[in-house]
C-alpha cells in the first residue's frame, strides 16, 4: 500500500504556497481509512492535516511535510512519478513524500493494536517546510503537540537516526559610505569595496566547534550596490546565511562580524540586522545518544534489518529545528533512501520505504510495551 501512496502523493503538484489539493487528499485517505481528521488552515498554503490516535499516556507525534521546492531543468525523468527497479524518481519522492508515504500507511495500522497496547499517536502533515516553516510553527503555536513525548520526523535520513542539527540565522549586511565623485575615490567612501572586504573574510572567522554537530559556517547569499552616475557608491547591502551550533546565539554571530570588520579595516558604517521573516529562527538542538526513545529505536531496527543504524547530525535546518527547540521534546528524524533532493532525478528507494514503514510500526508498538519513558 505504501508504494501507491507514494506514486498518489508525488503524482499531486504541492510547491510550498500551494499544498490545498495534497492536504485534501491526504486527510481523505485518513478518513477512508476510520481515522479522524482536523484541518489546520494556513493562509495561502492549504492546512495541517492533523490526525490522533489515543492509547497510553505516552504520546508520539509522527510528523512529515507535504510541499516540495519548485520544478527545475535538467530532468530526464518523469518529475510526476517513474519507477525504475528499486528507484522511485519524482519530485519531492525522497524530500519527503517517500517518508510521508511510509509515515501514513503505518499510521493506519495502528487501529490494528490494541488500545492498552499502543502510544497515543498524533500524526501530522504540514505545509511550507520547503519556505518558512509555517505548518510546524502553527502547529506548536496553537498547543495541538502539548502533550508530546517525542516527535519522528520522516525527512529522508538513509535510514540513519538523526539525532539534531545545526540551526541558521539569515543576517542582513548595510554599508553605508560617503558619495563623492568617481575621478576622485579618495574624497568618498566605497560603499561596495569596504562590504566586500568583510563578505569576503567571512569565511576565515573562527566559528565555535560543538562535539556532534561540528562547526558554524558562512556563506553570502546575495550582495548589491550601484552608482548614481559617475559617483562612489554610498550604499551597498548583502544576505548572508549562518549556520551554527549549540552554544552560538545572535549575541554571539553580531560580535565576531563586528570584530571582523574591525580587523580588515571596514570604513563606512555598518549594520547588522536579520533577516525579517514570518516565523521565528530556527534554533540549533541535539538529542542523547542515550536518550531512551533512541534506544528503543535502535534495538527495533537492529532487530527488524540485522544491523544498528548509524547516528548523524544535520547540517541544514527543517521543521525538526522547531520541535527540537521550541516544543522542547526530543526530536528523532528517521527516514529511507534516497538521493538528488531539491534537484534533477530526484529518486527513493522503493525497498528502503518499506523498510522504514515497518520500523515505524515496531516502533510504535515497542512504545505501547515500555513505561513511559523518562528523557
Amino acid at each position: 500500500m505504501e508504494i501507491e501512496l507514494l506514486k498518489k502523493l508525488v503524482s499531486i503538484p504541492s510547491h510550498f504556497g500551494s499544498e490545498g489539493e495534497i492536504s485534501k487528499f491526504i486527510g481523505s485517505f485518513l478518513e477512508e481509512h476510520g481515522l479522524p481528521v482536523k484541518y489546520q488552515e494556513i493562509e495561502g498554503f492549504g492546512s495541517n492535516v492533523i490526525s490522533k490516535v489515543k492509547g497510553k499516556k505516552l504520546t508520539l507525534v509522527l510528523n512529515g511535510h507535504m510541499d516540495t521546492v519548485g520544478l527545475g531543468g535538467g530532468w530526464r525523468k518523469n518529475p510526476w512519478g517513474e519507477l525504475e527497479g528499486d528507484k522511485f524518481y519524482g519530485l519531492g519522492s525522497a524530500d519527503m513524500k517517500g517518508g510521508l508515504a511510509a509515515m501514513m500507511t503505518a499510521f493506519v495500522e495502528i487501529l490494528n493494536i490494541p488500545k492498552k497496547k499502543r502510544p497515543t499517536v498524533i500524526f501530522t502533515a504540514v505545509v511550507d517546510e520547503e519556505g518558512y516553516s509555517r505548518g510546524a510553527w502553527r502547529l506548536i503555536e496553537s498547543g495541538e503537540l502539548r502533550d508530546a513525548d517525542l516527535v519522528l520526523v520522516g525527512e529522508p535520513t538513509n535510514e540513519s537516526l538523526m539525532l539534531g542539527a545545526r540551526g541558521r540565522f539569515v543576517i542582513k549586511l548595510k554599508l553605508r559610505g560617503k558619495k563623492a565623485h568617481a575621478a576622485r575615490p579618495e574624497n568618498g567612501i566605497n560603499a561596495i569595496e569596504e562590504l566586500s572586504k568583510l563578505l569576503a573574510f567571512l569565511p576565515k572567522i573562527k566559528t565555535k566547534k560543538h562535539r556532534r554537530l561540528g562547526s558554524g559556517s558562512y556563506c553570502t547569499l546575495y550582495a548589491h550596490g550601484e552608482a548614481d552616475g559617475l559617483s562612489v557608491p554610498e550604499s551597498a547591502e548583502a544576505i548572508v546565511d549562518r549556520h551554527v551550533v549549540v552554544g552560538e546565539d545572535w549575541e554571539r554571530v553580531t560580535r565576531e562580524l563586528r570584530k571582523a570588520a574591525t580587523r580588515v579595516g571596514v570604513s563606512g558604517e555598518l549594520e547588522i540586522e536579520r533577516f525579517p521573516r514570518p516565523t521565528p529562527e530556527m534554533l540549533p538542538y541535539t538529542v542523547r545518544e542515550n536518550n531512551r526513545f533512541v534506544s528503543i529505536l535502535e534495538k527495533v531496527y537492529s532487530s527488524l534489518w540485522g544491523e544498528i543504524p548509524e547516528k548523524t547530525y544535520g547540517r541544514s535546518v527543517g521543521d525538526f529545528n522547531y520541535f527540537g527547540t521550541y516544543l522542547g521534546a526530543p526530536t528523532i528524524v528517521f527516514g529511507p533512501k534516497g538521493s538528488n533532493w531539491h534537484s534533477a532525478d530526484e529518486w527513493v528507494s522503493v525497498s528502503s520505504v518499506r523498510r522504514v514503514k515497518q520500523t515505524y510500526v515496531e516502533f510504535i508498538k515497542a512504545l505501547g510495551n515500555s513505561g513511559r519513558p523518562i528523557t
